[in-house]
């Protein structure tokens, strides 16, 4: 067995050809057929020893139009979204570099202050001053950016090229997880965390001009590890935060940081204001974070076997539970913030209810741990006419079994399990909205333990295809396609059902309205039909 927590790799597994005589180049769902259009791979001779001992994650990239220069406002522009954020985080450590942090460690996950013995704040730049530009770069597009052994790799989405069209690598770390921002500002767009706990932030376009295999112009977070020095484990902006970030760790800290911008980059690193929060989420890992799409709640899930969700601007806990066995790897949300999906070493996909605070399905389909999920934002039920008022979603997964499922979930029609019949009573199976066939709704702030599976609805997959030789890593859902990932770097693009036909004479390029709705997920980051 694989351990692939926090990217690490417990052995390592020898390279795959990208494509096995015995893996089938499309699959079958109830919309049609998803075919194999083509695949992402890195070139070999790049790769050093240390490839195999980190997991690759992809993080989905769209460059939209370099935006015309413009004035400096007032220095009242730097509160704007994330007033709430900054002041959240002087509540939480004081005025004097990281007095105070959270703990969500103790008492049932109840926060309670503590001592902070980190040292807080350093900051260090690296630029290039001879660095070559790229004159062939348009400044727009969509890229793969993906972490294979000591390199990052960037691909360009649209070109069906195998080799990446840029190599960036580390000399003393490995990159392990990665965030893109497509609406920052002052340029910095992209995250990078190391195994080293150094974070760097960057301009994907500037490293998109250069023609180096350095970082050019990168803000250096955690230098040396000088705030913490267990590795990073994921990294997520916030959602209209104005350039914050959050940086999860191996020994269960996460941190916040505010982005430096280039005007005041080293005044940053004089005052030594980040990180500007401190959170002890719990003792172990932390596996996974993501928070929902506006912002309002993080998720984390960790080596401890728990998912938990904050009120991020409160600073508070809201809910969360225990998987059913081992530690919880993976999680996402639905873009209405209605449901979490978690996976992890159980082989076991649990979707979690906001309103309920509680697993309200559970899926099996696995046969090894399940490394990555997500929901379908851009899929519609085929017997849908827009109209019906039941809410159907799907979502994938992906697991060591080098197995893709889809799943379906509509929660009007879940059955609700045999309940423990009360005295005089008479047990039956209930089906319609679970809310008022369950048990109270947690309270808040608490931690559940887990549920007893005969308590909880099951669901199937309705789809279950061998997508890769090597076991997955990750996958993505695009308005025209799945990207799926394995643990080796390669990277497969499945065209949605009647795509690939009608791009067929112009695989190039995506059309501009494409652009505009796709949906950027923070990571990469579910066999028969349904009865």
């Amino acid at each position: 067995m694989i351990n692939t927590a926090n990217g690490m790799m417990s052995t390592s597994s020898s390279s795959a050809n990208a494509q096995s005589p015995g893996l089938k180049t499309y699959f079958k769902t109830p919309e049609g057929r998803y075919k194999l259009h083509y695949e992402k791979t890195h070139p070999s001779s790049l790769l050093h020893y240390a490839h195999g001992k980190t997991v690759t994650q992809v993080t989905l990239a769209h460059l939209k139009d370099k935006p015309a220069p413009s004035t400096p406002t007032a220095s009242s522009s730097s509160f704007g979204a994330s007033t709430g954020v900054k002041s959240a985080a002087a509540r939480w450590l004081g005025s004097g570099n990281g007095s105070r942090a959270l703990s969500f460690v103790g008492g049932n996950g109840g926060s309670k202050s503590i001592s902070s013995t980190s040292r807080i704040g350093s900051l260090g730049t690296s630029s290039s001053s001879t660095s070559m530009t790229n004159t062939n770069f348009d400044g727009k597009g969509t890229y793969l950016i993906s972490n294979v052994g000591d390199a990052i790799f960037i691909s360009d989405l649209n070109s069906q090229e195998k080799d990446p069209i840029k190599s960036i690598h580390f000399s003393n770390s490995n990159p392990v997880c990665h965030a893109f921002d497509q609406d920052a500002k002052e340029g910095h767009d992209l995250l990078i965390g190391l195994n080293s706990a150094d974070v760097y932030s960057v301009s994907l376009r500037q490293q998109l001009q250069d023609v180096g295999k350095k970082l050019v112009g990168a803000h250096h977070y955690n230098k040396d590890g000088c705030v913490n020095n267990s590795r990073c484990t994921s990294i997520a902006w916030v959602p209209g935060g104005d350039g914050t970030f959050v940086v999860a760790h191996a020994d269960g800290n996460m941190y916040v940081y505010e982005k430096a911008s280039s005007n005041n980059f080293k005044a940053v690193f004089h005052l030594g204001s980040n990180p500007i929060a401190r959170w002890h989420v719990c003792q172990g890992s932390i596996n996974s974070i993501a928070f929902s799409f506006d912002g309002a709640y993080l998720a984390t899930v960790g080596r401890d076997g728990y998912l938990r969700v904050f009120d991020y601007p409160k600073e508070q806990l809201v809910c969360g539970g225990k998987g059913y066995y081992g530690a919880v790897l993976c999680c996402a949300w639905s873009m209405d913030g209605k449901y979490i999906l978690t996976g992890g070493e159980d082989d076991l996909v649990q979707v979690w209810s906001m309103e309920d605070r509680k697993v309200v399905a559970w899926g099996e389909g696995h046969n090894s741990w399940v490394s990555g999920v997500a929901f379908d934002s851009y899929w519609s039920s085929p017997n849908s006419d827009g109209t019906a008022e039941t809410v159907m979603y799907r979502f994938g997964s992906v697991g060591q079994d080098t197995q893709l499922l889809l799943w379906d979930l509509v929660m009007d029609e879940i059955v609700v399990p045999l309940r423990r019949c009360p005295p005089g009573g008479s047990p039956t199976y209930s089906t319609g909205s679970q809310s008022s066939h369950w048990d109270n709704v947690s309270p808040l702030g608490t931690l559940q333990p887990a549920s007893s599976i005969r308590d909880v609805p099951k669901i199937s997959p309705v789809v279950a295809h061998r997508v890769h030789s090597e076991p997955l890593s990750g996958l993505i859902f695009t308005q025209e396609s799945v990207l799926t990932v394995c643990q080796e770097g390669h990277i497969k693009i499945w065209m949605r059902p009647g795509i690939a036909e009608s791009q067929s004479s112009n695989t190039e390029s995506l059309s501009s309205s494409a652009k505009d709705k796709l949906l950027l997920p923070s990571k990469i980051g579910g066999s028969s039909y349904k009865q």
